[in-house]
């Protein structure tokens, strides 16, 4: 029995041998992982979960400030008559409504994009920057540039990825491609007309007549600007569009708003 037990007690030492031990760089590689996993986790959040999530919240937000608006009515009465450029073909245009200069953050407008999706509805606000205007609203309407309607420019800006991405899809945009603006009293109809890549400081994308620093404006321009290339800072791509028509609420919404194919 003696040498029974000598037997059991050795093979116990030898388990006990045989255990692996717990190393301070196991530890830490195991710790690496862990935050790689992690921070693979939020990337993807980041680009891709969390911005189809940003993007359906804001998408709803606009539809229901749309939804508001028309059970509010006007707040203007619009002026009968041809709208002022050439090409109109939607019969309930008009003369457009004027619109002052929005405070900072302050919402005015939302921008539904036909090309983008039929739930596209994306508030714009007064200023670009990110804490107030384009991370927690959308789009943000660079300051002292034209308002809908407007001779001039109005100038744009919205994120390309992150934080629901608004102007994610602005390099499809096809020729002649609508581009409307909603307001409480109205819709404003632009085609879009071309794309253009310039530096981040090329400030003459917000010039009255975009590119013509200097030149006073005779024609009502839309200016969109967002980061270009993708994830990147480098550039920024610019999409340009020329008013087409305004529809007042009175008359419905405008053909302009119907889907794409």
């Amino acid at each position: 029995m003696t040498g029974a037990d000598g037997g059991l007690r050795r093979d116990a030492a030898s388990r006990r041998r045989a255990r692996p031990r717990v190393s301070v760089i196991g530890v830490i590689g195991e710790v690496f992982i862990t935050a790689g996993v992690v921070a693979l986790l939020f990337v993807a959040w980041q680009l891709w979960i969390g911005d189809l999530i940003i993007g359906s919240q804001n998408d709803a937000i606009g539809n229901s400030l749309s939804q508001h608006w028309a059970a509010a009515g006007p707040t203007k009465t619009p002026t009968p008559g041809d709208a002022p450029t050439t090409g109109a073909t939607d019969p309930g245009t008009s003369n457009p409504i004027g619109m002052a200069q929005p405070a900072d953050a302050q919402v005015f407008a939302v921008m539904h994009i036909p090309r983008f999706g039929s739930d596209y509805a994306v508030r714009m606000a007064g200023g670009v920057t990110r804490p107030k205007t384009l991370d927690p609203i959308g789009i943000g309407h660079y300051p002292g540039t034209a308002m809908p309607g407007d001779i001039g420019n109005m100038a744009l800006a919205a994120h390309r990825t992150t934080f629901g991405k608004p102007f994610n899809l602005i390099a499809t945009l096809h020729v002649g491609d609508a581009i409307v603006i909603e307001t409480q009293d109205g819709w404003y109809t632009y085609r879009f007309r071309t794309l253009e890549y310039v530096k981040p400081d090329a400030i003459g994308v917000l010039a009255p007549v975009p590119q013509q620093i200097g030149v006073e404006a005779n024609g009502r321009y839309l200016t969109m600007t967002s980061c270009s290339p993708m994830y990147s800072k480098a550039e920024r791509i610019v999409a340009y569009s020329s008013f087409e028509s305004f529809t007042p609420r009175s008359a419905g919404a405008p053909a302009s708003l119907a889907a794409v194919s």
